[in-house]
């Protein structure tokens, strides 16, 4: 069994309502899939985090190294592509890229051997798990505070037991957002507040003392990535607790914050971090820091399916009767083709999703969708 080619999958959508993080503004939504086939015709999917255009070059430098190799050497696999371009960056779009491309290899492996990836990553112990909706971001034109109250009221209704929202803007306004919030989704829904490293350190330490009094689960990304003196401050500052990962890229990148209990949560994308090979070693790490790990999702059905694969398998930490169960983001915001990338969506029923049970990643693409939202070319 061979690799016999790499093709990348630009996908594309001009979105009807712009939005924003703290962080970013979204006019469209782009990803990037990475297809890898075998010369059997056993065929593997992948998605990165970040920039499509850009992931999909790095792909393609990729590429030419795995032609001829066998897609079942996952652990050799990587390492040699980590190398190629160790040089040039241990983190962002060095490891963004080959995300997809372990991704893809896992899928053909479990394809291959005829089972869940969740199975080949040690244990399948568990076929649902709970999501939190994550939306709320910055529409222009609108009352920012009247706007979101009413969109997590909404996914109560749905039936979501959490909600994550986009802070980072400004202070007082965030705040009063907190509070709609809360008196929207009442006393007993989880919520999270996400700044996307819109703050500085006193505007963190402001906000976490103040949030505090609406029972918020975690404080992610409060400050710059690069800064983990300043996650460590905010951590020692204010009563809630801080999350953060989705921007350290691999697991040299989450050494500091977990050594330094820089973050209460870890949050890795698994397009982001490295695929499932890399993914296993941080989330070995974070157990050994006895810190909690959350990943960050934030993609098409093709990353939430790897997601669900992971969360299948994963590990209570500490082991108990009754264990703390991972819980999947499920990103809520305009995206057409996320779902209609495969051929059954992997959509949830009450705030619950279903993890797929076929082999490999456990879905089908349907090429029709690739083909109507393929990125064109100006």
């Amino acid at each position: 069994m061979k690799v016999q080619s790499v093709h990348t999958h630009l996908l594309d959508y001009p979105l009807d309502t712009h939005f924003e993080s703290a962080s970013m503004h979204f006019d469209r939504r782009q990803h990037c899939l990475v297809e890898v086939v075998c010369e059997d015709g056993t065929t593997g999917w992948g998605e990165c985090l970040g920039p499509a255009r850009l992931n999909a070059a790095v792909v393609e430098a990729y590429s030419k190294a795995l032609i001829g190799q066998n897609p079942l050497h996952t652990e050799w696999l990587w390492l040699d592509l980590y190398n190629r371009l160790r040089d040039q960056g241990q983190r962002g779009l060095t490891v963004t890229a080959l995300s997809g491309i372990d991704i893809a290899l896992w899928d053909i492996k479990g394809k291959h051997l005829g089972v869940p990836i969740s199975t080949l990553l040690g244990a399948r112990i568990r076929d649902t798990v709970k999501a939190y909706a994550t939306g709320s971001f910055r529409r222009a034109g609108v009352d920012r505070v009247t706007d979101i109250a009413r969109e997590v009221a909404g996914y109560r209704q749905e039936g979501f037991h959490a909600v994550k929202i986009k802070i980072g803007f400004d202070v007082e306004e965030d705040l009063a957002v907190i509070a709609a919030v809360r008196e929207a989704i009442g006393p007993d829904m989880r919520l999270m507040i996400d700044a996307n490293h819109g703050y500085d350190l006193l505007e963190a330490l402001e906000v976490g003392k103040r949030a505090s009094e609406f029972d918020v689960d975690w404080f992610e990304e409060p400050v710059l990535p690069e800064q983990i003196d300043t996650y460590r401050a905010v951590r020692a500052g204010q009563p809630l607790a801080v999350a953060g990962g989705e921007t350290w890229h691999g697991r040299y990148a989450m050494q500091a914050p977990l050594e330094t209990r820089a973050v209460d949560i870890l949050q890795p994308d698994i397009c982001g971090v490295g695929g499932f090979t890399e993914m296993r070693r941080v989330a070995d790490m974070a157990a050994m820091h006895g810190v909690r790990l959350v990943p960050h999702v934030w993609g098409t059905a093709v990353c939430i399916a790897a997601s669900l694969q992971f969360a299948a398998s994963l590990l209570p930490n500490p082991p108990r009767r009754d264990p703390i169960e991972p819980i999947l983001e499920f990103d809520r915001t305009e995206n057409p083709f996320r779902q209609s990338v495969v051929t059954a969506p992997l959509e949830h029923e009450r705030g619950v999703v279903t993890i797929p049970d076929g082999p490999g990643l456990g879905i089908d693409i349907n090429r029709d969708a690739l083909a109507q939202f393929a990125l064109k070319e100006s």
